[in-house]
This record gives structure tokens, sequence and C-alpha cells, in this order.
């Protein structure tokens, strides 16, 4: 075979190799751009019926409404029960206040409540002894009365007996010293009359006085008991609050949870109001999770929540419901909110809080505490009746609605 025969078998071989080369990458061509219209197809299907029902984000921490211990009274704290991180169920008892003085304070009001009772109990007896005096008055008016009927008497018998001895004197059928008594008795007539109209007069002013001095009794036990008379009712009232303030010195737990921030100690004196300790319900924990607000178009209240908690990892999952959204975004409440009329203005995307409820089962199971970070799924399939393809202002007001109904 010649040397030219030979080069043309070659340039043949080689023209077949790369003709069978090309039909190979156009094939692969073919499949790859078949699976990536599958995959874009697959992937707009997983969109459109999965992943576009679901929101999600990592800024999300739990939360509980902590419950402050204060005294109600001033004091010096005789023992102190707790510790932080101890658990505590309600009603146990967490610091003591010494009880001297309002021990004190309550034996003093008890005994300002019995002097109260006894004063209006003489208020009542002197009302009976009071009255009783009214029915003596008016029976001395009555004596005096009659004893200025028979002053009067004796003063008309006195005249006739004195203008008959006058008379017969003339004829002397009398003696002058009888004249003389008769004249004598007629001023003892007049001077008893004189004394009986005092008397009438000084019994009718007995009287009034004695009912002037019954009804400013009266005045004090008017439409009363003994139980029910306002001095009582005030030393009482003393009484309990005194009492009250005796069992305040006993600060007792008011929810079960754990003991936190406890800043109290024995021997230091507190006062009224004075944050003394926490107990943190940790078994009525939810979540504040921080959303986009591009991500809250279909969030509403009722949706099922997904939740894993970076404590355990996603090998524990919780579950829960929106319960509530917050009113402002947290740049609103911010000490120093954020002013945008200015000149050099940036938009920054906002994150409105959603509050997310816990299953207390799985809270119970595996607990949590104050503050840790969550991962939330919001699950927006499921739309409540008035609420579907509104934004958040809407599913707010609406829940709003329900509350107050």
């Amino acid at each position: 075979m010649s040397h030219s025969d030979s080069q043309a078998i070659n340039t043949l071989a080689e023209e077949a190799t790369a003709k069978q080369n090309s039909t190979k990458r156009k094939k692969l061509f073919g499949i790859f751009a078949g699976v990536v219209v599958v995959a874009a197809i697959g992937y707009g299907s997983y969109w459109h019926f999965i992943a576009s029902r679901y929101v999600d984000t990592d800024n999300a921490y739990t939360g509980a409404e902590i419950s402050q211990v204060t005294p109600a009274v001033n004091g010096i704290v005789s023992a102190v029960n707790v510790v932080d991180t101890q658990y505590v169920k309600q009603g146990d008892v967490l610091v003591e206040i010494d009880s001297r003085d309002a021990k004190l304070a309550l034996a003093q009001a008890e005994a300002d409540l019995s002097r109260a009772e006894r004063r209006v109990q003489g208020y009542f007896a002197n009302d009976n002894g009071l009255a009783a005096q009214v029915l003596a008055r008016e029976a001395e008016q009555k004596r005096s009365a009659a004893q200025l009927l028979s002053a009067q008497a004796d003063l008309q018998r006195a005249e006739l007996d004195l203008h008959r001895r006058e008379a017969l004197e003339k004829t002397g059928s009398v003696s002058g010293e009888e004249v003389t008594n008769a004249r004598t008795a007629l001023l003892t007539a007049q001077a008893n009359l004189k004394a009986a109209e005092a008397g009438v007069i000084q019994a009718d002013a007995n009287r009034h006085a004695t009912l002037g001095a019954q009804k400013a009794s009266t005045v004090l036990t008017a439409d009363t008991t003994v139980d029910t008379n306002p001095e009582v009712t005030l030393a009482r009232a003393k009484r309990d609050q005194a009492k009250l303030d005796l069992e305040r010195t006993v600060l007792r737990a008011p929810v079960d949870g754990v003991v936190a921030k406890r800043q109290v100690q024995v021997g230091q004196r507190v006062q009224a109001g004075a944050a003394l300790l926490s107990v943190v319900p940790i078994h009525s924990l939810h979540v504040d999770a921080n959303f986009k607000e591009g991500q809250l178009t279909k969030v509403a209240l009722g949706q099922p929540v997904t939740m894993t908690s970076d404590l355990y990892g996603s090998a524990v999952e919780y579950h829960g419901t929106v319960v509530g959204l917050s009113g402002g975004t947290g740049s609103a409440f911010a000490m120093i909110p954020a002013q945008n009329a200015t000149g050099n203005w940036i938009k920054v995307v906002q994150r409105l809080p959603v509050r997310i409820s816990i299953n207390p089962d799985e809270l119970l199971k595996h607990p949590l505490s104050v503050g840790l970070s969550m991962d939330v799924t919001i699950d927006t399939r499921n739309q409540p009746a008035g609420t579907k393809d509104q934004p958040v202002a809407s599913a707010t007001a609406t829940a709003t609605t329900a509350a107050k109904r």
C-alpha cells in the first residue's frame, strides 16, 4: 500500500471518529437539556404546590409572661427560701419579711376595734337612757302644769278669803289678826303661783334640752347596729388591713416555674414594690418570631406552626399555632425610633413579631427556657374565613373584633 493510500485511510477514520463524537455530544446535550427542563418543572411544581405555602425564619426566640415577686409592705427580710434555677410551685413560700411590727400593728388594730364596739354600745345605751329621760321630763311637765293649776286655785281661794274677811272686818265679825292672816295667805298663794309658773317653764326647758340631747345621740346610731356603725366599720377595716399586712410579710410563688434574677438577701431592708426575684413559667412558654414584612402576606391567626430549637436540634420538633400579631414593628417601639424623613434615606426591610403557642405536652417532654433561639415554619395553607389573601392588618382586625365579641 502506498503512502498516499495510507493517508487517505487515516483521514477517513478520523472523519468517522469526529462524526461519532459529534453525535455523542449532541445526545449528551439533549439529555442535559431534558434533565434541566425536568428539574425546572419539578422545582416549579414543588414551589407552587408545597414550598410557596410555607414561610420560615430563624429570627425567633422563646418568651414567657414572667412573674415578678415584689413585697406589698416595707420591712427587713428574715428568710429567703429559694435560689436561682430552683423550681417552685404556686403558693410555695419564697421570701419572709420580719413580721413583728405587723403583729404589733394587728394587736393595736384589734384593740381599737374592741374599743370602738364598746363606745358604740355606749351610744345605744345612752339613747335608751335619753329616751327614758324624755319620758321623765314629760312627766315633770305634767306635774308642773298640775302644780300651776293648784297654785292658781289656791290664789283664787286666798283672794276670796281676804275679800270676805275684809267685808266682815267692817262689821266687827272678824278680828284684825284673821284679816292679816288672810292677806299673808294671799301673798303666799301669789308666790306659789309664780313658783309654779317658773316650774312649768323649767320643766318645758328641761324637756327640750333632753330632746336635743336625744337627737344628737340618735345621729350617732341612726339606721345602724353595733356591727354596721361607721366607727366600728372603720376600726374593722383597719384591723383587716393590719391582718392583710401581716399575711403579706410572707411572699409566695404566684405561678409554677423556675426562680430567676434573685436580688434579695437575708437582713436586707426592702421597700414595697421593689423587685426581689422573678418566677419564669417554663411550662407555658411561647415563641416570638420576627418575620420580614414581605413574608406575612398570607400569615393569619390559627395557622399551624412547626418549630425546632437550637438546644435540641432538628431531632426534636415542636408544634403550635399563630396566636397573635404585634401591633407594630420592633423599630416602631424602639427607645429611639428610626426617623426616615431625611435626604439620606435607605429602605430597611422591617420585621413584625408574631406570637406562636407551643404544644404544652411537647414542652413538658422537652423543656425550654426563656430566650432560646428557635427555627419557625408557618403553614399558610389554612386561611381562616375572612382573612384569605388579605394583609396581616386585616387578619389582626378580624381577630380583634372576635376578641371583643
